[in-house]
C-alpha cells in the first residue's frame, strides 16, 4: 500500500512540474529519468519533450539504453522506449545508432493465446527520426529504411513509407513507386505510397496514380484521396472522368468525396449541379460537400439547392448534423 502511495505521489509531483519554473524542473526530471519504473521514466520523457529541455539529452540516452536490458521485464509494452525515442526525435538527436537500435527492436510479450510484438510504435518512431540524422547519406538512409517495408506491423510499414517520403528526392519517389506497383499490402500502406509520390513529384504524377483507381476497392479509394490532396484542376478532371465510368454506388460515393476534397471551384459547382438536378448522386454529393468542412457560404448555397425537395432536405439535415 505504501509503495502504491509513493508511486502516485511521484506521478503527481511530475504533473506539478508544469506550474514550476524551468530551473526547478531539471533536477526532478533527471531523477525521474533514472527510475527503474518504466511508467515514471516515460512520463518524465514526455515532459522533457514538452518543455524542449535539450540539456537532458544525456539522461534520455542513458535511460533509452537501460530499458533495452531484459526489456520484457524492465519495459513492458515499450512505454519508456516509446516516450524516450519520441523525446530524442523531438530534440533532434543526431546519434543514428540510437534510432537504428530502436528500428531493429522486436519485443515479444505474452498475450492471450501466445505472444505478440509490442515494439511496432518504437520502430515507426525511430524510422522517422533516422531521416533527420544529418551524418547519414541518402543511400545510407534508404538501405536502413528499406528493410521495414517487410515489417509484420502494418503501422510500421506505413510509417516507413512516410520516412522515405521525407527524403523528398527522385530516388525516394522511385522507391515509393516500386512499392506501390508491387502492391500486396494493406490499403493504408499503398495509400501512403500514392500520397508520398504526389507530394514529392507534384501534380505531374497524377497520371501515374490514376492507374490505381481501376480496381474500385479500398486501395483505389486511397488513390482517389491522394489525388484529391493535390488540390489541382488536373486532379478534379481525373476523378470526374473516373466517376463517369463508375457503376458501384460505394465507389461513386468515394469519388464524390474525393472530388469535394480537391477544393476546386469547378468541383464544387459540379457537386452543386448534381444536387440541383436531383441526380441519382444527389444525396452522396450532399454528404461529400458537408464532410469537406465547407464555408458558411457554401452551406447556404447547398441548402438553397435542397429547399424544394423533401428527400434531399432530409439528407442535408442528416449529414449536416453528422458533420457538425
Amino acid at each position: 500500500m505504501a509503495s502504491k502511495r509513493n508511486f502516485e505521489e511521484q506521478v503527481a509531483a511530475l504533473d506539478e512540474l508544469r506550474s514550476q519554473p524551468e530551473e526547478s524542473r531539471v533536477g526532478s526530471l533527471r531523477k525521474a529519468l533514472a527510475q527503474r519504473n518504466n511508467f515514471l521514466a516515460a512520463k518524465a520523457a514526455d515532459l522533457v519533450r514538452e518543455f524542449r529541455m535539450a540539456q537532458l539529452m544525456p539522461e534520455l540516452l542513458s535511460a533509452f539504453e537501460r530499458f533495452f536490458e531484459s526489456p520484457e521485464k524492465s519495459d513492458p509494452q515499450c512505454w519508456a522506449k516509446n516516450s524516450l525515442s519520441g523525446a530524442l526525435a523531438a530534440l533532434e538527436c543526431q546519434d543514428a545508432e540510437v534510432f537504428l537500435r530502436g528500428m531493429r527492436h522486436i519485443q515479444m510479450e505474452p498475450v492471450w493465446g501466445g505472444r505478440s510484438d509490442t515494439a511496432g510504435t518504437l520502430r515507426a518512431t525511430c524510422a522517422l527520426a533516422l531521416v533527420q540524422c544529418r551524418n547519414l547519406t541518402e543511400k545510407d538512409l534508404l538501405e536502413h529504411l528499406i528493410d521495414l517495408f517487410a515489417d509484420k506491423d502494418k503501422a510500421v510499414r506505413a510509417e516507413v513509407v512516410r520516412a522515405v517520403e521525407r527524403l523528398d528526392s527522385p530516388s525516394a519517389s522511385l522507391l515509393l513507386r516500386l512499392r506501390a506497383v508491387l502492391g500486396n499490402d494493406e490499403s493504408e500502406v499503398l495509400g501512403a505510397c500514392y500520397g508520398g509520390v504526389l507530394r514529392i513529384e507534384g501534380a505531374r504524377a497524377i497520371p501515374w496514380v490514376r492507374r490505381f483507381l481501376a480496381s474500385g476497392d479500398d486501395s483505389a479509394a486511397e488513390a482517389a484521396l491522394a489525388i484529391a490532396g493535390t488540390h489541382s484542376a488536373d486532379g478534379f478532371k481525373v476523378l470526374q472522368e473516373c466517376l463517369a465510368k463508375a457503376t458501384d454506388s460505394w465507389w461513386r460515393s468515394v469519388l464524390l468525396s474525393a472530388i469535394s476534397l480537391t477544393r476546386q471551384d469547378e468541383a464544387l459547382e459540379f457537386l452543386l449541379e448534381l444536387v440541383r438536378t436531383e441526380s441519382l448522386d444527389a444525396e452522396a454529393a450532399i454528404e461529400a460537400v458537408l464532410r469537406s468542412v465547407p464555408s458558411e457560404e457554401v452551406i447556404k448555397r447547398l441548402e438553397s439547392r435542397v429547399a424544394d425537395n423533401a428527400r434531399l432536405k432530409r439528407a442535408f439535415a442528416t449529414h449536416r448534423s453528422a458533420s457538425s
